[in-house]
């Protein structure tokens, strides 16, 4: 009698089931740019260019574009309420004023290591000889100098808008609208310093935006899940229209921008976390969900969501304390775009130009890129911290337009190492000062930042706690009496 092998799944289970790492967030975003990449170099090589896109080129633009756009449509809500519920959430521990400074503090000890590495790499590699480019290139656009930056620190309206029009050729008129979001970050901390020392009488505000900043987190989710399809486009366009070609031409430059960003990244951090007796493997699986994403949408304030959950969620960082130092760093915590860019590129072009730099100009290089990282303001805009950079040291500013070729693609790297700075900090503040959940940041992880959300604006205080498999649940305020004495 023949024995049959059933072969049947359990109930309620298909015979075929992905592996568990295939659903997670981290996969997908990989499978992305590999999906991109492929896309990409196809578009190129059936004759797609950045002044013509083929019906691929095109749509890969579109898509990358669009996504592109999502983010920003919620950065400025985002960055107005998140800045207002920060500085509402420090109610909630007596040492607020201590923890703002120590935040302040580990924002620039980093910025001021990148900044040396950046010094360091550009003075031993020599980016900017012999590099075989046209000294034709010019720069027209926006440039940085002290004087604007902080005549730019004063809002001229109340939600920091603008407009600029342009006429084309054909006599049509084209207005578009611009948000200042250095100065919504001005007036939202002001806005959220006032509701404190209103007290009782501000409740009923501070309620009304914890509510809006849940909804605008709700939609930025929904944003953020469809990450994997965004970062196709992205990449495929980047690939597309710069291709290896432009890359080539500024490659020196290219490979020290990089070689800078993974000492930071892959050396200086682990370096601080193990010093403060933390696993630098908990870091990197912790972080590196936002990361992905920074490193694909190119913007801090578009992954400040994100950067948010897997610092409290997975870092052990007290949401009272993240909510104020994770929107605060997304803001002005630039690592990788105010700190190793701007020095190698103001070195590259201080040699294009046979321009000699003495020590004091070094100098000026640090204090700049420590002091002035305010000026990104969370977006794609390090040429402007690069212009305030060669306008403070006296270089042409012809210069920046050698290097806008290949900026979307450095872009990506610096965003990625401003992200994993931005949740770094806190969790160096919280563990020195005891407030961070260790079981919390040593707990496996699921390989998705996504679990459990229901988890929003409502508990803000609350961190969550890990169970046996990985995920999160709610849990009652924490370390929020430790952080009192």
């Amino acid at each position: 009698m023949s024995t049959q092998t059933s072969t049947s799944s359990p109930a309620g289970k298909t015979g075929f089931q992905l592996p568990k790492w295939a659903g997670s967030f981290g996969f997908q975003i990989i499978a992305a740019l590999i999906v991109g990449l492929g896309l990409g170099l196809l578009a190129k090589y059936t004759g797609s260019t950045k002044a013509s896109p083929n019906a691929l080129g095109a749509t890969l633009q579109t898509i990358g574009s669009s996504y592109v756009s999502l983010l920003q449509t919620a950065v400025v809500p985002l960055i107005f309420t998140a800045v207002v519920s920060s500085i509402s959430n420090l109610r909630q521990v007596s040492n607020a004023a201590k923890l703002a400074w120590n935040t302040l503090l580990w924002f620039a000890i980093t910025s001021l290591i990148a900044v040396l590495i950046g010094i360091g790499l550009g003075v031993l590699l020599q980016p900017g000889a012999n590099t075989g480019i046209s000294e034709e290139a010019k720069y027209s656009g926006k440039s940085g100098d002290w004087w604007a930056f902080l005549v730019g620190l004063f809002p001229k309206n109340f939600l920091g808008l603008g407009a600029s029009s342009t006429v084309a050729e054909s006599g049509a008129v084209t207005t578009s609208v611009n948000f200042n979001v250095l100065q919504i970050l001005v007036i939202a901390i002001a806005v959220g310093v006032a509701a404190l020392k209103v007290g009782k009488a501000a409740e009923p505000f501070l309620s009304l935006n914890a509510s809006a900043l849940a909804v605008i987190q709700k939609v930025l989710w929904w944003i953020i899940r469809i990450a994997p399809l965004g970062t196709v486009g992205l990449i495929g366009n980047a690939v597309a229209v710069y291709g290896w070609d432009t890359i080539g031409s500024l490659g020196k430059f290219t490979f020290a921008i990089y070689v800078g960003l993974a000492l930071v990244i892959f050396a200086v951090y682990p370096i601080l976390v193990r010093a403060h007796g933390l696993s630098v493997k908990q870091y990197f699986s912790g972080v590196w969900p936002a990361v992905q994403l920074a490193f694909v949408s190119r913007s801090s304030v578009g992954t400040l969501p994100l950067t948010q959950r897997v610092t409290e969620r997975s870092l052990g960082v007290p949401r009272a304390y993240a909510s104020f130092a994770v929107p605060l760093g997304a803001t002005t915590k630039m690592d990788g775009c105010a700190a190793i860019y701007p020095a190698i590129s103001a070195i590259f072009v201080a040699q294009f130009f046979g321009i000699q730099l003495d020590f004091t100009q070094y100098l000026l290089i640090a204090l700049v890129s420590v002091l002035g990282s305010a000026a990104t303001a969370g977006t794609t805009g390090a040429v402007v911290m690069l212009t305030l950079t060669l306008s403070t040291l006296g270089l042409p500013l012809a210069g920046v337009g050698l290097l806008l070729a290949i900026d979307p693609i450095l872009d990506m790297g610096r965003t990625a190492v401003n992200v994993a700075g931005q949740a770094l900090v806190p969790t160096i503040v919280a563990k020195r000062q005891g407030i961070l959940d260790e079981q919390l940041y040593n707990a496996p992880r699921n390989g998705t930042p996504f679990v459990d959300d229901s988890f929003d604006a409502a508990d803000a205080g609350t961190p969550a706690a890990a169970s046996s498999d990985g995920t999160t649940t709610d849990t009652a305020p924490r370390h929020l009496e430790d952080a009192k004495a």
